[in-house]
């Protein structure tokens, strides 16, 4: 017989997964688990700390970028005064703590805004060398640290100057709420900067231990910190459960600052930074398991499964496990008793023919009709598999579909819903600061313009803006009457003779595929000239892009859709069930029970800048089935466990059709038209194990035949000789 060939082994190991299963259900569920701090509310505090990361990063980041733009800016100019300078960069960016000019050659400070940049620190014999002007942390002396960024400017015939400025570490945007405190880490676990509720010695205690953690799991490598094809944020990231006090508990989430694809690097991302965030919440029982549901269903698992199991044994192993007996005695000489008949299915088939072989074997008269004059045939094993199918799917098939569902009255942590409101304001100041800084941005390359400047040089100004801002689909130049004077990048969406926008910030598109939003900076010295930037929508979608959020869209005063981090339709109407979210006009989250239970969140975007004329609002939901919460925890677990009783039934049940029921089958029919007269058929056996075991033995049950027939043949002519 072969290892995974015939009919016992499918049956053992169905067997043997049954047991097992019944065991699994019992352990899953009918183990007492408690659980204070659902799992959903550390992974909410995973996100946040993830989004405050996001935010530094992209913050730091740019803060160095423009300053080097600014700097290539003046630089392509005229030479301007240190003061000059500083005062158009304040008047374009409003991000930097301090600002400075110092002559490189003498140390003189030829300009300052702003706090006092610390000069100090920095080496002007080195600034040649490779990493002369890279950015760099600077603790001062009240104890709080500055990231110091550096650029060259250098016109011909004058001395070269340093253009310094230092920014701060507070996260920007992120929406704290109340009572949740953030902090800035080095790699030393050492708090650079902190903000929110961090007033009691506890909390500061509580957020320097915390620190003291994300420093050491930050020095991981991010692929390995995280479980296989988990995907998601590309630095160190996860949760702390931290001191209780009574029924309050201090929940808190980290994450490193990381560049925005894995493998990457940025300046920010090369500072050893992470962010820490705390939270204190009410700790309140849940019940994760069912100890009397554990135990019903696994012993409605044994006994479902010992009755498909004894119909198997009954019906098909044993039966079969005869006929190969029966075969093997008939091939022997064995005549003399008839062939016990099986009574269902192939089986009985096989062994009434066996009965008229012997039969015709024996010499006796053949009783019985023979196979093609019978009417309908009885209960096949395929039906009789088909039985114990049924049987098991009435254990799998509830447990899938039914039981353990929680209903709308399912109780959400208030938590989780206060941190889809703030994440969602964050997201909303993301989108804002975003705008805001491709207007600014605009307004920088505005100054580069003048009313002598060809086309042909505002086509290179425009080719380099579009390369070192991919925010932007298409920049151009338009008259005061609007005629294109220069573009980049794509088609723009202009119509002829369309003047400049007065407002900063513009959507049109309206109808079309996709919403087309215009930043508009007019140009000095050319009255009503202005250069227009369409951003690429794909921009703003991507900034809707977080974990944990769910659907995410930014929708306009009238409720139409502008962006998604999902796929969407340019300005469609938001489902009905949200429109009382933007409505509101205020930053707000609810659960939304129904059929469905979901978590709905609005951020209108609040503050100042160019992108305030748009009034949009950023709206969030999720269904709350996502979320790791006990009674969802429980269903999902019923799922699978369900879900192991159908795979295990199909696959051995599957595995018992293609090595028996088939060759049966053909293994029936082959004996009812051997026991019919056909004795020139040779039969092969296919397969080694019991049905090829009947196949050999009928095979030398039809040599006899033939052999029995040639002897009556060769009898015949004798007898008329004489």
């Amino acid at each position: 017989m072969s290892l995974i060939g015939g009919i016992r082994p499918p049956i053992a190991v169905l067997s043997a997964l049954l047991l097992s299963l019944a065991g699994i259900t019992a352990l899953t569920f009918g183990k007492t688990e408690n659980v204070l701090v659902p799992k959903a509310v550390l992974t909410s505090q995973q996100r946040f700390a993830e989004d405050g990361a996001v935010s530094l990063r992209a913050s730091l980041d740019e803060s160095v970028t423009d300053l080097d733009r600014t700097a290539i800016l003046f630089n392509e100019g005229n030479p301007v005064s240190a003061d000059a300078v500083l005062d158009k960069t304040g008047s374009v960016y409003q991000k930097w703590s301090g600002t400075a000019i110092i002559e490189i050659k003498s140390g003189k400070l030829l300009a300052a805004r702003g706090e006092t940049v610390p000069l100090t620190v920095i080496d002007r014999t080195k600034l040649s060398d490779e990493d002369g002007l890279a950015p760099r942390l600077v603790r001062l002396k009240n104890g709080q640290t500055r990231l110091i960024a550096l650029a060259l400017l250098s016109w011909k015939g004058q001395p070269q100057q340093l253009l310094i400025a230092s920014s701060n570490l507070k996260v920007p945007g992120v929406s704290l709420g109340t009572g949740r405190g953030i902090g800035v880490v080095d790699s030393t676990g050492t708090i650079l900067s902190s903000d929110g509720a961090l007033d009691s010695e506890r909390a500061q205690a509580q957020l320097k231990k915390f620190a003291t953690t994300a420093a050491k799991k930050a020095r991981q490598n991010p692929l390995s910190s995280k479980e296989p094809g988990s995907g998601g944020y590309a630095g160190v990231s996860g949760s702390f459960t931290g001191d209780s006090a009574g029924d309050r508990r201090t929940v808190g989430g980290y994450a490193s600052l990381a560049a925005a694809e894995p493998g990457e690097s940025t300046v920010a991302s090369g500072l050893g930074l992470s962010i820490v965030t705390q939270v204190g919440i009410t700790e309140r029982a849940s019940q994760l398991a069912r100890p009397a549901f554990g135990l019903a269903a696994a012993g409605a698992l044994l006994l479902i499964g010992g009755l498909a199991i004894a119909l198997l044994l009954g019906t098909v192993q044993r039966p079969l496990i005869r006929l190969f007996l029966e075969s093997r005695r008939l091939t022997r000489g064995d005549l003399a008793r008839p062939v016990t008949v099986p009574r269902f299915g192939e089986a009985a088939r096989i062994g009434r023919a066996l009965e008229r072989l012997r039969q015709q074997l024996h010499g006796e008269s053949p009783e019985g009709t023979p196979s093609g004059a019978r009417g309908g045939r009885r209960l096949g094993t395929r039906a009789l598999v088909a039985v114990s199918a049924v049987l098991l799917l009435t254990w799998s098939i509830p447990l899938t579909l039914l039981l353990n569902r929680p209903d709308s009255t399912v109780r959400i942590p208030a938590q989780v819903v206060r941190d889809q409101k703030e994440r969602t304001e964050t997201i909303s100041d993301r989108v804002r600061r975003g705008l805001n800084e491709g207007d600014a941005d605009l307004s920088a390359v505005a100054t580069l313009i003048g009313g002598r400047t060809t086309p042909a040089d505002m086509t290179t100004v425009l080719e380099r803006t579009i390369e070192e801002h991919p925010r932007y689909e298409s920049v151009y130049v338009l008259s005061a009457d609007g005629e294109v004077l220069a573009r980049a990048g794509s088609t723009p969406h202009h119509s002829s003779g369309e003047r400049p926008a007065a407002q900063a910030l513009k959507v049109s598109g309206h109808g079309g595929k996709k919403p087309v939003i215009r930043a508009t900076a007019p140009l000095q010295g050319q009255a009503g000239a202005a250069v227009v930037g369409e951003f690429d929508i794909n921009f703003v979608n991507a900034l809707l892009r977080r974990d944990g959020l769910g659907q995410v869209r930014v929708v306009d005063a009238k409720g139409r859709v502008i962006a998604g981090n999902t796929g969407y339709l340019a300005f469609q109407k938001m489902p009905g069930h949200l429109t009382g979210l933007f409505d509101a006009k205020r930053a707000h989250a609810e659960v939304q029970r129904g059929d469905d239970v979901r978590i709905a969140a609005a951020a209108p975007m609040t503050g100042g800048g160019a992108a305030k004329v748009l009034d949009w609002t950023v709206v969030s939901w999720q269904p709350a089935s996502r979320l790791e919460i006990p009674a969802y925890t429980l269903q999902n677990r019923t799922v699978l466990v369900g879900l192991l009783g159908l795979t295990a039934a199909a696959a051995c049940l599957g595995w018992l059709h293609i090595v028996v029921v088939r060759p049966l089958r053909a293994l029936a029919d082959q004996a009812e038209t051997l026991a019919d007269g056909d004795r020139r058929t040779v039969l092969f056996p296919r397969h080694h194990d019991e049905v090829g075991a009947v196949v050999r033995s009928l095979e030398l049950i039809r040599q006899q035949l033939q052999e029995q027939q040639r002897g009556r043949d060769g009898a015949r002519p004798l007898a008329g000789r004489n």
